[in-house]
């Protein structure tokens, strides 16, 4: 008889035969790809030990899919080396919505390479090859994989330091243990292998048909412009052919709807060569929709008890040592400028200038909140490969705040900021959000990034949980997130298609007050030090816009449009009188115009419906001798023979109610 071992299964004790396999516990759900076992991710193949704790992961949960992806960049890879076998092998790992993977190749990808590679991934797939992992120690890698020079430098970061030194190295070399996974045929023969700490999926079979190879780019290796350009191929896999197609659906969507490309349709905004990339102006329709929200913005503000401030955009570099944010950020700051025999850099941010406001006099408890608000200009060095369109930028326009008060002030502080930041994105138009809470996490790669003592840090985290659970709103955990100087709520906003925007942020700070030497005279006469609590509304102007711009598909509410009203006459002869029309609505502060040009009315009313205006108000003989116009929507329905009185009060309270038309 058989010896047994004990097992919880999903919170259920079982006694299973030895060499059970977490396999055997699932066999009849195909759904579960791998098990949760001891809280690892494990192959189904693991065998189990007694007293193991188990949970099943199905293909569909975000460590299913995580995994369903990661085996799919495996098979990519294999799909690679077999078309053209002196491809090299840099990093496959999964990411949000697919997977990619980096190869050496003496020519760049084509539209048709790609096609190819679907057909062979296919094949591979068809075989119903299996995962198969085997341990091998370093100098056994390194023999085995000395052909491939790439992995060879992974096997000397494995461990903690893998993520830091290359982005989705984890995946390959995350622990002390090396491992190669094999992709075996049914006959048992080895089809492939690659350097990879898994788990994976039992076998390609799983994959059926809802995968796709999506696009191809150049990518540095390991993220360094400094190193050699790879080629990085992207693609996608889903539980089903059902969810791919829906995937591709959002995806066609997400062009449409690209802010990038509406800019310019638009004529919103722009990035020259000539500037830099990550640096774009704004044209004067783009303008116009940065000052609404700028205004907006400051007059809430003002409402909200906020003192408006301006500081400068360089400082010394001592400023930024006092912070704290060199050597923390300094890879994110731009290089310095030495003048007078001073290092001056751009600021990246503006908290330590309006510390040194805070301090340039004395305070007292009777003062605070003291509240400081300016619209910041600050300079970040992201890398090329990340910047994009407005959403990420170099150079970019904070709404930035910065509450200063008593440690008891500190929790009503942080649901007044909360509630005035879910305020304005309600008046923008979002109103489906979640918090996210980003605390302090000390292991691995993250170890020393953080500065204050554990009890400050469960002080401030304990505070911003209990408000976050306070507003109602779904709270996600983002352990390792927070600032090196205080953990901090971000609101993640989705939008119309259902993607989800990390969008203001509300941070607290029990460092920069210490650091800074901040102090305020208490009630019976000690001084004490201020709690310092940073929050962009906005976050950036620019990348607000972008989400906006997205969200709106560019047919923005009448408050935020750039024209709120375009004018298109029948024939000329009706010009005049919508002219009028047009002036008295300006006159009333209604942003107007009227199109002159000489083209058709067809082609006007077809122009006027690209542009997305809200109200475009038609004139002809009829309406001229009622004194009326005829009003054309942005879904192409029309109300004719509307007063003009009637018509520009319906226009003046859709701007009034931020609705959208």
């Amino acid at each position: 008889m058989s010896a047994s071992i004990t097992v919880s299964v999903a919170g259920n004790e079982r006694s299973v035969a030895e060499a059970t396999t977490a396999a055997d516990l699932f066999a009849d759900d195909r759904a579960i790809v791998v098990a949760r076992v001891n809280g690892e991710l494990r192959d189904l193949a693991h065998v189990l030990a007694d007293g193991d704790a188990v949970e099943p992961v199905r293909i569909d949960d975000p460590d299913g899919l995580q995994v369903l992806r990661h085996s799919c960049a495996h098979v990519l890879a294999q799909a690679v080396q077999q078309v053209n076998p002196d491809a090299k092998l840099g990093i496959g790992p999964p990411i949000r919505d697919g997977f990619y993977y980096d190869f050496d190749v003496t020519t760049p990808f084509t539209p048709e390479d790609l096609k190819e590679l679907e057909k062979v991934m296919q094949r591979i797939i068809n075989e119903g090859q299996t995962f198969v992992r085997r341990e091998v120690s370093d100098e056994d890698a390194l023999v085995e994989l000395a052909g491939e020079p790439f992995k060879c430098e992974l096997i000397g970061l494995k461990g903690g330091s893998a993520e830091d030194a290359a982005e989705g190295a984890g995946v390959e070399v995350g622990g002390a243990q090396l491992t190669i996974y094999d992709n075996v045929r049914r006959d048992g023969t080895r089809a492939w292998g690659d350097l990879c700490r898994g788990p994976h999926i039992p076998t390609t079979k799983l994959l059926g048909n809802a995968f796709k190879v999506t696009r191809s780019s150049a990518a540095y290796w390991r993220g360094d412009q400094a190193n050699q350009q790879l080629q990085r191929v992207y693609g996608t896999a889903w539980p089903t052919k059902a969810d791919l197609t829906a995937y591709l659906d959002r995806l066609a969507e997400a062009e449409r709807r690209d802010h990038r490309k509406l800019g310019i349709e638009l004529d919103l905004y722009s990035f020259p060569d000539e500037l830099g990339s990550g640096l774009p102006v704004f044209h004067p329709k783009g303008g116009v929709l940065k000052r609404e929200m700028e205004d907006y913005v400051r007059r809430r503000h003002i409402e909200e008890g906020f003192l408006y401030v301006g500081t400068p955009h360089i400082s010394k570099e001592g400023l930024f040592h006092t912070s704290g944010h060199l050597p923390y950020y300094a890879d994110t700051m731009f290089p310095p400028m030495s003048m007078e025999g001073s290092d001056y850099y751009l600021k990246a941010m503006n908290c330590p200038m309006h510390n040194l406001i805070y301090r340039s006099r004395g305070r007292s408890y009777r003062e605070l909140p003291l509240r400081l608000f300016e619209f910041g200009s600050v300079y970040r060095y992201e890398k090329s490969g990340v910047i994009h369109g407005l959403t990420r930028v170099r150079g970019l326009e904070m709404d930035d705040s910065h509450s200063y008060v008593t440690p008891e002030q500190a929790p009503a502080e942080i649901k007044h900021l909360l509630n005035f930041v879910l305020s304005l994105l309600r008046d923008f138009g979002l109103d489906d959000f979640y918090l996210e809470l980003s605390t302090r996490d000390d292991s691995g790669a993250k170890k020393g990034k953080f500065i204050g003592s554990e009890e400050q840090w469960a002080e401030a985290t304990q505070i911003l949980a209990d408000v976050a659970a306070e507003s109602g709103l779904d709270l996600v955990p983002d352990p390792g997130g927070a600032a090196f100087y205080g953990p901090k709520i971000s609101v993640q906003a989705r939008d119309a298609i259902g993607r989800t925007w990390q969008m203001s942020t509300i941070q607290y700070d029990f460092n920069q007050p210490e650091r800074f030497g901040l102090e305020y005279q208490a009630a019976d006469g000690s001084r004490q030090q201020p709690v310092m609590i940073h929050s962009a509304k906005f976050g950036s102007i620019e990348r607000f816009m972008g989400v906006l711009v997205e969200h709106y598909a560019g047919a923005f509410p009448p408050w935020l449009s750039p024209v709120q009203v375009l004018g298109v006459p029948v024939a000329e002869e009706y010009a005049g009188y919508l002219r009028e029309v047009l002036s008295g609505l300006a006159a009333q502060g209604v942003r107007v115009e009227l199109d002159e040009s000489d083209d058709r009315f067809p082609k006007k009313i077809r122009n006027a419906s690209k542009s997305k205006v809200p109200f475009v108000l038609i004139a002809g003989e009829d309406d001229r001798a009622a004194g009326a116009v005829s009003f054309r929507f942005r879904d192409g329905s029309q109300r004719n023979g509307i007063p003009v009185a009637e018509a520009a009060a319906e226009i003046l309270a859709a701007i009034a109610s931020r609705t959208q038309v």
